[in-house]
């Protein structure tokens, strides 16, 4: 049965909170017994082809480490077995020959067999997908790119059983490849700074340490070669890396909004073993350390903390040797100031930064916030600009209050020719939005400024409400806002740390108390959840465009319109007050 088996037995245990992990890989395995319990719609687990899977593990031997010469189906760790169950055995109801899941993005620390892994699922494909299929593996270069090749020629020559028919290996191994003979599915691995990735067609392909990658050119010309192929898959792994700015981060983002719900795409598994509030607590300074450098809580009590090893490293739960290993790298980091950064990147997964970023709110909390309908009839109102380079989004916000409570309404703008651009680079459906009537699209390829100067002064019309102000950036709107200013009053917004602190930690602790209220609004989700918010040397904080990982425009008309507010309405009974 399939609760007996393994992958259901991790992710029963991770759900139950039996077995330490973080919540996005509670997030994702709740998805797994979903399926696996029949409650999906769409998708069901073929435990024919999971027997399969099984038996074929059986045969594959440890090459070598603490377990060497013992089969892989007995040392495969729990979050090894969901990945295998969920990749390669969860399928479509209305085609069970098609697999839900063409991307596969891990995040792990180091040391958790995560290339060996994925080493694994090519061995398993080689013996199961079709005939003339191609496997690539690409890394910043050529010694991580061939990793893989030797992971699976050791498995191979140490399983007999899998590698020889009648004396005669079934694999030829050359340099360059590795072929199975039965069926001559081919494995090629390339080296990044000096292969071509264009023009290649693979059924799987293997995206290693992306973190370390210039740019996402490798994974996307791989995605390119994958459009006619029925059973597609990307595997994207790594740890974390210095900086939040690489592709790797990119991907990790896009798989936190599908598993927050902001994102629909049904077809990415990801397995983020990052410690939780890596990203997300406030930064302070880690006087314990003896350093001038900001820290997160999460990276601050690092040093203390046993969950955040358990968090990112998965293995280390089932092998004691390899935890009592992250201990001994602990105590050196703690002492030896060299040895920090490499430990808390690879071993934690927590990018270590000299000045640290974290997220704004936390998604769940903002979609607590959600209600059906905002009547805004006969209320006063703050209204929000973020008037942004003309080729890119602009966002018009509105705010009201209501018993300590912040009402708010949020439009979008895109330039109309670069909708198709922005929905692939972006990976958000803006035509979507647009039907939902979040979105505007204006102008060809850059923003028409009168579309958004003229919803502005229909807002009140539409709405049925009072403008008292519009607050805006200096920064491409001193035209608009003249117009404006003819009619209502306007308010020029100086983005400034000091300045924009105090609506940014209001707006946080509304939506944190659940003193914030927005109608269904999945743009807007996105938008809060790319938000990244830095601080300036006096610790004051605010959202910053250059450090997000996304559009945020949405966000930064919201607070310009949030300072309005506070600005101009003090609450004595409620707690409310202006910040400084």
């Amino acid at each position: 049965m399939m609760t007996e088996h393994k992958s259901y037995k991790y992710a029963k245990g991770v759900i139950n909170r039996e077995i330490p992990a973080p919540r996005y890989v509670i997030k994702q395995c709740e998805k797994f017994i979903e399926v696996c319990d029949g409650k999906s719609d769409k998708y069901f687990l073929d435990e024919e082809k999971l027997k399969k899977i099984d038996s074929i593990l059986k045969l594959l031997v440890m090459p070598r480490g603490l377990k060497s010469g013992q089969s892989i189906y007995d040392c495969s760790c729990g979050y090894q077995w969901i990945l295998y169950a969920s990749v390669l055995c969860i399928v479509c109801k209305e085609n069970p020959q098609k697999r839900r899941y063409e991307t596969v993005i891990l995040e792990v620390g180091r040391k958790n067999f995560k290339t060996f892994t994925i080493a694994t699922v090519f061995i398993l494909l080689f013996l199961l997908e079709p005939k003339f299929s191609k496997f690539y593996s690409v890394a910043p270069d050529g010694a991580l790119s061939r990793e893989v090749k030797t992971a699976i020629e050791e498995i191979l020559k140490s399983s007999p059983i899998i590698y020889y028919r009648k004396n005669i290996p079934r694999f030829k191994i050359l340099r360059d490849y590795i072929e199975f003979s039965l069926n001559e599915n081919r494995y090629i691995p390339l080296n990044y700074s000096n292969s071509r990735m264009d023009g290649k067609l693979p059924n799987v392909f293997l995206a290693d340490e992306v973190g370390a990658l210039p740019n996402s050119y490798a994974i996307e010309a791989m995605r390119s070669g994958q459009l006619n192929i029925l059973n597609k898959l990307g595997c994207i792994i790594s740890t974390k890396y210095p900086t939040a700015n690489n592709p790797f981060e990119d991907e990790v983002n896009y798989a936190k909004k599908v598993l927050d719900g902001v994102q629909d795409d049904e077809t990415i598994f990801s397995l983020l073993y990052e410690p939780d509030g890596a990203e997300s607590a406030q930064a302070i300074r880690a006087q314990s350390l003896n350093t001038t450098e900001h820290y997160s809580p999460a990276t601050f009590d690092w040093t203390c903390n046993d969950d955040i090893l358990k968090h990112a490293n998965p293995v280390a739960l089932e092998i004691p040797e390899i935890w009592e290993d992250l201990l001994k790298k602990r105590a050196r980091a703690i002492s030896i100031e060299s040895a920090r950064e490499n430990f808390l990147t690879k071993h934690c997964n927590i990018i270590y930064q000299g000045a640290g970023t974290e997220s704004f709110i936390d998604i769940k909390d903002l979609q607590n916030c959600r209600v059906n309908k905002i009547d805004w009839t006969d209320r006063e109102v703050y209204v929000g600009v973020d008037l942004s380079m003309s080729n890119d989004n602009t966002a018009v916000a509105i705010c009201a209050e209501e018993d300590g409570k912040i009402l708010s309404d949020v439009i979008c703008f895109v330039p109309e020719g670069r909708i198709d651009e922005k929905n692939k680079f972006e990976k958000i459906d803006y035509r979507r939005f647009i039907n939902d009537r979040k979105c505007i699209a204006c102008g060809n390829k850059t923003i028409d400024y009168g579309v958004v100067e003229d919803f502005v002064f229909k807002i009140e019309e539409k709405y049925g409400v009072t403008i008292k102000a519009i607050g805006f950036d200096r920064y491409n709107a001193i035209s608009s806002a003249q117009k404006w200013n003819q009619k209502y009053n306007t308010v020029e917004i100086r983005q400034h740390s000091d300045t924009l602190h105090p609506p940014t930690k209001l707006l946080s602790e509304k939506i944190a108390n659940g003193e914030f209220e927005y109608e269904k609004n999945t743009l807007l989700e996105i938008n809060f959840e790319n938000a990244r918010c830095t601080y300036d040397t006096n610790m004051n904080r605010y959202v910053t465009k250059k450090k997000s990982s996304g559009k945020v425009d949405m966000v930064v008309a919201m607070i310009n319109a949030v300072y309005l507010l506070q600005q101009d309405i003090i609450f004595d009974d409620s707690g409310w007050a202006v910040q400084y």
